[in-house]
């Protein structure tokens, strides 16, 4: 089945908004019959298994070409509007994109190359006009490509992770039994539709019937604040950043009353547990799921159920519906409870590979399991609990540090928003130990690092404490509000 079936399976004649907002809206009728006329388009101008970029922040526009590409039985690669030239140029290449839908605000930022076919909103427009619905393709049997999703790679150059129409429908039906998503859910989106986590919003609320408020400007916390409470919205994603900041940074989120919200989910990197312990005291009346996932995963892997987040904390739970997850050794046998090892995973959502890339798939995937380079460790209860990336470990003196567990105590320091543990290259102990901080307020920078190097003293080895202490100004964030690491 074609994604873009299963997705409008039952909301294609729907008269009620899919996007909500004071900037654009439009419903599940007019997005269906759009999404089909950009597919029609494609057909008749580009043919079919072609690649095609999408360059564009959160917007209807993203969301109707995106439909579209998928429904046309080419292949989208949806792109960081943020990109670099040198990436943008790089991507376009490697994968051959002869068309790309670009919006106007980026045009002035990225260029593209003469040959290519060049479509914004303007061009949208007249494809809506004038374009007749053609007959277009349903059957997408076996694992054909949907989409290529490029993330960060090893050797610095962007890595695309193929999805196919099967691995998305596989995700998000497990993401909507776990969540108990219905049509009654609004989503706050502050995620962009270039990653993984935010297409998974995109794919679950309207296969569901469900509604969508994008917010494009989180760094504007009063609107995000708005948001939910203005268009009621039962639901939130984030990762890390975007608690920590509400958390530290708003002077009245703790305290605001939200009537309408349901639950919240985090995922994209581990949310320290000082910040789980004081969102859920803080709104104890609200689900917190913590989840798991990687973009080789389509977007989800593991999640901890909210009942269980007092009970087991630190923990990712466990596989979604329909994923099965274990621990290995480096012969790739599955370890005791609470051995480290890898985590492997392996399901319907698991991607084809990356793209032109054999050596990194055959790396990545063995045996039809994922290896995630996540170093994890289980309980006696099967609950998961991540200690370090693979390529994370500092090695003090020959010992092995996993970065979260010096971060976890430093956070614990009322006054501290971030903390990123790093190693650095020492020429005695091999890597040494840097702290790199932020606190709530900077001008105690001296006072501060006292009080936090006798934490450390009090809950860490020796040989864990960090040599060295910076203090930066504030977080520094991608576009998917991620940290980045200096």
């Amino acid at each position: 089945m074609n994604v873009f079936d299963y997705l409008f399976d039952t909301t294609q004649s729907l008269e009620k908004d899919f996007v909500l907002g004071p900037k654009e809206t439009i419903s599940f009728k007019k997005l269906h019959e759009n999404s089909l006329k950009v597919a029609s388009y494609l057909k008749v101008h580009v043919g079919e298994d072609q690649n095609i970029a999408l360059v564009s922040p959160n917007s209807v526009f993203f969301i109707t070409v995106y439909l579209g590409i998928l429904k046309s039985g080419n292949v989208c690669v949806p792109l960081n509007f943020t990109i670099e030239q040198e990436n943008l140029d790089f991507i376009l290449e490697t994968t051959a994109c002869q068309t790309v839908f670009m919006s106007k605000n980026q045009q002035s930022k990225q260029l593209i190359g003469n040959g290519i076919l060049h479509l914004d909103e303007v061009i949208l427009q007249e494809i809506l006009e004038h374009q007749k619905i053609e007959k277009l393709p349903t059957d997408c049997s076996g694992n054909k490509l949907a989409e290529i999703i490029f993330t960060s790679g090893s050797t610095g150059s962007p890595k695309g992770v193929m999805i196919s129409h099967h691995n998305i429908i596989a995700n998000t039906g497990s993401i909507i039994e776990y969540l108990n998503l219905t049509g009654y859910d609004i989503i706050a989106v502050v995620l962009p539709f270039f990653y993984c986590y935010g297409l998974s919003l995109l794919h679950t609320h309207l296969r569901v019937g469900g509604s969508m408020v994008l917010n494009n400007s989180f760094i504007f916390l009063g609107s995000v604040i708005n948001d939910l409470k203005k268009y009621k919205c039962t639901g939130f994603a984030g990762v890390p950043s975007h608690y920590q900041i509400l958390l530290k940074k708003s002077q009245n989120f703790k305290t605001t009353h939200f009537p309408d919200l349901r639950y919240v989910t985090q995922a994209g990197g581990k949310l320290h547990n000082v910040f789980v312990d004081e969102f859920t005291q803080a709104f104890p009346e609200i689900d917190f799921f913590i989840m798991y996932g990687q973009t080789e995963a389509t977007a989800r892997l593991s999640y901890l159920p909210p009942n269980m987040v007092s009970k087991k904390v630190g923990s990712i739970g466990k596989g979604i519906p329909g994923v099965s997850l274990k621990i290995v050794d480096n012969q790739g046998d599955e370890v005791k409870v609470g051995e480290e090892g890898e985590l492997v995973a392996k399901g319907e959502n698991i991607m084809l590979g990356y793209f032109k890339e054999p050596v990194e798939t055959e790396k990545t995937i063995k045996n039809g399991w994922l290896y995630t380079g996540d170093i994890a460790v289980a309980d006696k209860e099967n609950f998961l609990y991540l200690k370090a990336r693979k390529k994370e470990i500092i090695k003090v003196g020959g010992k092995r540090v996993s970065p979260k567990e010096i971060e976890e105590v430093i956070l614990s320091v009322p006054e501290v928003v971030d903390c990123t543990i790093t190693g650095v290259e020492d020429d005695i102990l091999g890597e040494s130990i840097l702290a790199t901080i932020v606190l709530n307020n900077p001008k105690n920078q001296i006072h501060m690092k006292e009080v936090i190097l006798s934490k450390c003293v009090e809950k860490l080895s020796l040989y864990k404490i960090p040599q060295q202490m910076v203090f930066e100004n504030s977080i520094s964030i991608s576009a998917t509000g991620k940290k980045i690491k200096k």
